[in-house]
Order: C-alpha cells, then structure tokens, then sequence
C-alpha cells in the first residue's frame, strides 16, 4: 500500500497552508526524513515534522494517508489554504511544538560546543522520541529528545560505560528530556551475524551482572503492574481472558527461583537497536525502556525480534553468557517459564504509552496493550 502525506504547515504563529498528498517510499510514520526532504524542496526551507494529526487507513505505525503538522520556519511559499486546527494537549511532547522544538535545537547548538556546518536535520519523530542529526565539521553529532516516561538514558548509559565504554555510545551532553550523543559509525544490526549476536549479548550481559544496581532507576513489580492493568475496565479483554491471564501470576514466583539477578534491564533490547562497524562488536542504543527487574526480558526480546533461523544462535549465547556469569542458575528455564510473562510486561509498558501521549498520536499504540496480553495467552 505504502505511505502517502499531507501536511498542515505553519511558521511560528502562521498557518502557511496545506501539502499533498504525496508519495514516500518509507512506510514507517516516524520515519519523516522523506517527508521533510520533500517539503524542504518545496518549501525553500528546512521544515520540522512536528507530530500526527491523522491516519487514513496503514496499520502498524505503517502505510495509509498520513497527515502530519510541519514547522517551517521563515517560509514564504504560498500553498493552498488550511484549517489551523486549535486546542492544547497537556500530554503533547515538547519537541512537537514549534517552541518547544527552537529551544530544544538552541540547547543542542550550544551543547554541541562547535559551529554546525548546516542545518539540524529531522531523522525521526513521534510520541516516544525525537531523533535529529547535527552536522559538523567533525561528523554527525544525535539528539534525542524524550518524554517525562522515558529512563533518564544519560544515566543509564553511564552505568554501562563505568564496565565496557564500547558498549554504549558515548554521551556529550545531557539534561532533562535530552541528549547529545556522539555518532556510531556502522548500520542497524537487524539481520547481525552470528558472531555480532554472540558479542553483544556476552558483553551485555556481563555487564548486568557487574554493574551497581541504581536508587534511582524506576524498579518494577512486575506481578503487581501486570495486575493493575488487568483490573482497567477500559482493556478490552473478555472476562475469561482476563481470569486466564491473571493465572499466569504464579509464573514470577517460578522465574524468582531460576537464580538470576535483579538488574538494569535494558527493557527493549533487539538487535535494531544495536549498531555495529564492519561486523564489529555491536553497541547498545535507546535505554528509554531501562529499568531494575529480572534480565530474562532482555534474553527474550533479542531472540524474538530475529528471523527464525537465527533464534538458536541468540537463545545458546544468552544462556550460555548467564551461565558463565551466575554458575548453578537456570537460564533456559528462566527463557521458558518468562515467555509469556514478557508479553504481559510489554502490555503494562504499551498502556504507559498510551496513557502519558497526546491523544492523535495513540493510534501509534492503541489496541497494543489487549494484543500483547493476547499474546501471552497463545504462548
């Protein structure tokens, strides 16, 4: 089907008029690079995707007819006439406004501490993040910005470095909301080679389990939280899929005996988000999830993410790394018997979601909470 987008399009306080809809070859609505290169072109500035207003159509965060807000400032293009939609969201990200999105590019230019070669360029945006590259002279400098639910990643990466400074990127600078972070030369390692797989889950995992555990980082009760959201009239489960899932609480008080650690996990840890140079000892990004809880979540979600072939080679690393690490534990009985306690976890986190964004951009996560307790149930 593939992605089409229209776009509203203001300057500061000015509704300058409407775009599209047009084609892009990237389906993913957070993917707006395409977008803003577009428009850039036609608008003879740079222009900012601020936040969706719409999807017509798509599923998954992908495809349909996606209607977006666009910040450019300075434009003088003249566009046909749009409705300047009105009203204020409590929960919109900071970084979804035109204000809020001059300060957070002010912050980083001053943060970065040397002249950009041009213009902040848009990677990607929606309501768990906003991805922007800085060029400079001495190559691309990140920043991200995040809501008020995301693990202070700066921090977080900070722990991991303290044991292997190759593991994570390194950070440059750091406030609430925000960071800068120093480029990672490579590619994604969605399709990693095996020995990439080996290595980043060995050091990953060795890092867990030496690493302090943090007063500060957010602790879970999986038990309870899992709980809570099942008591939410709003679910959409039935009644028997709810007595059927709260059944499963039995399952943590089993993992408890499998005799792993409780620990920083990084709590989306597939291998799209690690990056690796030339087949490379991958680094780990994005720790927006990061939490103390059991690191079995973390084995899970590396091994889910990949192609069938290459889960056995992601399962034996992970339970052979743990073994090495905690001697007389039971990593592949923690594997089993968390399975379907995983799937709970990420229902609690998808309803974090959709309860801390504004209300156009939930269609990024609706209906995912009652999906992934349905998924824990089929397992």
């Amino acid at each position: 089907m593939g992605r089409r987008v229209s776009a509203v399009v203001t300057s500061g306080d000015r509704c300058v008029g409407a775009v599209g809809p047009f084609a892009v070859d990237v389906p993913w609505w957070a993917e707006v690079e395409p977008v803003v290169a577009h428009l850039r072109e036609l608008l003879g500035v740079s222009a900012y995707v601020l936040r969706l207003l719409g999807v017509d159509g798509g599923d998954g965060a992908r495809d349909g007819h996606v209607t977006y807000h666009v910040e450019a400032p300075g434009t003088t293009a003249s566009l046909p006439a749009a409705a300047m939609f009105t009203g204020h969201d409590p929960l919109r990200a900071h970084w979804a406004t035109a204000s809020g999105l001059a300060e957070l590019f002010d912050w980083a230019r001053d943060a970065v501490g040397v002249p950009l070669t041009g213009p902040v360029e848009q990677r990607r945006t929606w309501n768990l993040a906003g991805l922007f590259r800085l060029p400079t002279r001495d190559g691309p400098v990140w920043l991200k910005a995040l809501p008020p639910f995301a693990a202070d990643e700066a921090r977080v990466m900070a722990l991991f470095a303290e044991v292997d400074p190759t593991l994570v990127p390194r950070v440059l600078a750091a406030a609430p909301g925000r960071l800068l972070l120093a480029d990672v030369p490579g590619e994604d390692c969605w399709t990693a080679a095996p020995e990439v797989l080996r290595s980043g889950i060995r050091r990953f995992v060795h890092a867990q389990s030496v690493l302090d555990v943090p007063a500060w980082l957010r602790r879970t009760d999986p038990a309870a939280d899992v709980a809570a959201l099942l008591a939410r009239a709003d679910l959409g489960l039935t009644a028997e899929e709810t007595v059927a899932a709260q059944g499963l609480s039995s399952r943590w008080a089993v993992l408890a005996e499998c005799g792993l650690p409780t620990t920083v996990v990084h709590g989306d840890f597939h291998s799209g988000n690690w990056r690796s140079d030339a087949g490379g000892p991958p680094a780990v990004l994005d720790f927006a999830d990061a939490h103390v809880g059991n690191p079995v979540l973390d084995g899970l979600r590396v091994i889910d993410f990949l192609a069938e072939e290459s889960r056995p080679v992601a399962r034996a690393a992970w339970v052979e790394a743990w073994l090495a690490e905690r001697p007389g534990s039971e990593p592949d009985r923690a594997l089993a018997v968390a399975e379907p306690l995983a799937h709970l976890n990420y229902a609690v986190r998808y309803q974090e979601f959709l309860d801390g964004i504004e209300e156009s951009e939930r269609i990024y996560h609706r209906g995912d909470p009652v999906s992934a307790v349905r998924a824990a149930l089929a397992l």
